[in-house]
């Protein structure tokens, strides 16, 4: 039997133009025999596979072909299929299976992607930043703040791939406060994607607000006593940082507005509300990291003027201690001519007026120097 002739014996796809499009990937791909992962695990990449009717879990539907084969007879449900960082042999047969453009395959199983959201016929391709606070005792030039993950999401009328790389980010509480609003979830695909935004953005308004403790903590220090002698490293770490959160939270902004605004078949209309307001937090955590940066150079600039003043300061202190001794160094350079005829040179008293002569001067240059601020 032909490939296509195998997927249409399981998946129930075997009308109009998507048996052709299957059918022309097909003779460009290598023969993928589906019916075996049929009874055999997917691979070690497989997270989770679960299938929704109604909004509630279906039991007993672990089999991702078994799963997709009931939800397109029954035309009820959807699939969600869990990946954590497969490799491109287990990422094949689920492409062929959902017919997924290579494309966007190929930018799931490779990652390291800019926050984006595609469109394939009426498949939806939408990648999220994930983002982590590194907890740390003392921030220092080298801490590391902020970790990023990424989370790719094939969203179709019937199923929901999502594929995640990096070491957190785990979509596990999220599935289990989705199965407890079946209403929600009901909703179909839509839901899940929705609820996977909302967590990604609120991770990213939970990682601004640890970021403005440890942004206060250098404020803190910088403008203590003491804070010219502070590590700029510190700072420019912070700073470093910072831009590893921006990359991740700014460019998400245009796909959460195309999800609120532009229909989409695979998108419920009363989902998109939901985007609205998972696009307006996102603008809060936005708006957050933009006010960091600018208070980041603000610390930045008040620390080197703190640098420059102490260095006047050390400035005007060599300098009157200077002249303070210039005055003794005078005196003692010129009596120290040894010439025979000098005024006084024979004196009995001239040795102890030049000493108070020289430590009158010297207290006179001290205090004027020290009133002044300048000792």
């Amino acid at each position: 039997m032909s490939m296509a002739g195998n997927l249409r014996k399981v998946t129930g796809l075997g009308r109009g133009g998507g048996l052709r499009r299957i059918a022309r990937r097909a003779r460009r791909r290598p023969r993928v025999d589906l019916s075996h992962h049929a009874r055999s695990p997917l691979g070690s990449s497989v997270v989770n596979c679960v299938t929704y009717q109604d909004g509630v879990r279906v039991p007993g539907c672990a089999d991702l072909v078994d799963a997709v084969r009931m939800v397109r007879t029954s035309g009820e449900g959807f699939v969600w299929l869990g990946l954590h960082e497969p490799t491109d042999s287990e990422f094949e047969g689920i492409a062929e299976l959902f017919d997924l453009h290579p494309l966007a395959v190929e930018d799931a199983v490779e990652a390291h992607q800019r926050p984006k959201l595609e469109r394939y016929g009426d498949t939806l391709f939408a990648v999220f930043k994930t983002v982590c606070y590194l907890e740390h005792e003392q921030l220092t030039a080298t801490s590391e703040v902020v970790d990023t993950g990424e989370i790719m999401v094939f969203v179709g009328e019937d199923f929901v791939v999502t594929v995640r790389h990096g070491r957190h980010g785990s979509l596990g509480p999220l599935r289990e406060g989705l199965e407890a609003d079946p209403v929600q979830l009901a909703k179909g695909p839509a839901a899940v994607l929705h609820g996977i935004a909302d967590h990604v953005v609120d991770e990213y308004l939970r990682v601004t607000d640890a970021v403005q403790a440890d942004i206060d903590q250098v404020e803190t220090d910088v403008f203590a006593e003491g804070g010219a002698r502070a590590d700029p490293g510190r700072i420019y770490q912070m700073k470093r940082e910072l831009l590893e959160l921006k990359r991740a939270v700014v460019p998400l902004a245009r796909p959460l507005e195309d999800l609120a605004v532009r229909p989409a078949r695979v998108i419920d209309p009363e989902i998109q509300a939901y985007f609205r307001d998972v696009f307006d937090h996102l603008m809060r955590a936005k708006e957050q990291i933009a006010a960091f940066d600018e208070l980041l150079n603000s610390i930045l600039q008040a620390h080197l003027a703190q640098v420059t003043v102490a260095q006047n300061e050390d400035m005007r202190k060599i300098t009157a201690w200077a002249a303070v001794i210039a005055v003794p160094t005078m005196v003692c350079g010129v009596y120290g001519m040894n010439f025979d005829h000098m005024p006084e040179l024979h004196w009995r008293v001239g040795y102890p007026l030049v000493m108070a002569v020289m430590g009158a001067a010297c207290f006179a240059l001290y205090r004027g120097f020290r009133r002044n601020g300048w000792l």
